[in-house]
């Protein structure tokens, strides 16, 4: 028995380009990151930077570090703390992620598994509201919670959550259930389930990662949302990090750079937080919730 001899002969021009080309797209991809990674970088940075050197120095590390900014900020603003700021936005956002999450999914159960009148039509017009500007409505919903006596209280940012008026996540949540296969729920109806208990006890597990991404996507959004905060919150007890910040300026004016800088940070850093432990959810919900279409 022979066996076929080796071949000795030199790679061809294909076989030696691979490891340049891969070399060069990793140095492109390692390029490309720290374009994106250095204005969080200088965030970081000039949070230790003495006022003097934010404006003045060009240079990404300081000259010493002014570890002083950082007391200042966790002094707050309006002799408000920094911990009473963080409690006050991380309320407004877990209070949305609540709302959005129950809300968005029953709307969503009901346009994707359930048969009624006029399904297609409101979907529809569910679907147009997302080219509505928020401005567009902004002076209708402040006189109707100006009415109700909701201004300068958090009901204003977490109570239309609860309403399904975030129509985007509504139709994440659609598709992914559209995705789902009926003798799921034609078994659970032979077992004697209805509607409600079909959705609990079926579909709703099920949809845990549109769900998650749906969480995501609202606890950024409403961390960062600032303009509706600064139209319903007066009192500064009740102001978020994000009013904070501007405040803290109003206050201080250009010496305060250092400690605004510093109060980012504590601001950025939740939602750092909160995207690293379920981004793994949010990829596979991105993946999988049918928004090719």
């Amino acid at each position: 028995m022979t066996t076929a001899p080796i071949s000795t002969a030199p790679a061809g021009p294909a076989a030696r380009r691979r490891p340049a080309g891969r070399i060069a797209l990793h140095a492109c991809l390692i390029a490309v990151l720290l374009v994106m990674l250095y204005p969080l970088a200088w965030l970081l940075a000039t949070s230790f930077k003495p006022a003097d050197e934010v404006i003045a120095s060009l240079k990404l590390l300081p000259s010493h570090f002014e570890w002083s900014n950082y007391s200042t900020a966790l002094d707050g603003v309006n002799e408000v703390s920094v911990g009473r700021l963080l409690w006050n936005s991380l309320l407004i956002a877990c209070g949305a992620v609540l709302g959005n999450v129950i809300s968005c999914s029953l709307a969503a159960y009901a346009f994707a598994r359930l048969r009624f009148t006029m399904r297609g039509p409101l979907f529809a017009f569910m679907i147009a509201t997302i080219m509505l500007p928020h401005h567009a409505i902004l002076i209708p919903q402040y006189i109707i919670f100006n009415q109700l006596g909701m201004v300068n209280t958090y009901w204003p940012m977490i109570l239309p959550k609860f309403l399904a008026t975030d129509a985007f996540f509504v139709f994440l949540i659609v598709q992914f259930m559209r995705g789902l296969p009926r003798e799921l729920e034609e078994a659970a109806r032979i077992d004697g389930c209805g509607p409600f208990r079909s959705f609990f006890s079926v579909i709703l597990p099920l949809t845990r990662p549109a769900l998650i991404t749906t969480a995501i996507f609202t606890f950024i959004w409403t961390w960062n949302d600032f303009f509706t905060q600064l139209i319903y919150l007066f009192e500064p007890e009740k102001f978020t990090l994000t009013l904070a910040l501007r405040s803290f300026v109003d206050a201080s004016s250009q010496s305060a750079f250092g400690p605004m800088f510093a109060m980012s940070v504590f601001a950025l850093l939740p939602i750092v937080l909160f995207f690293l432990a379920f981004q793994r959810f949010l990829v596979e919900g991105m993946a999988s919730s049918g928004l090719k279409g």
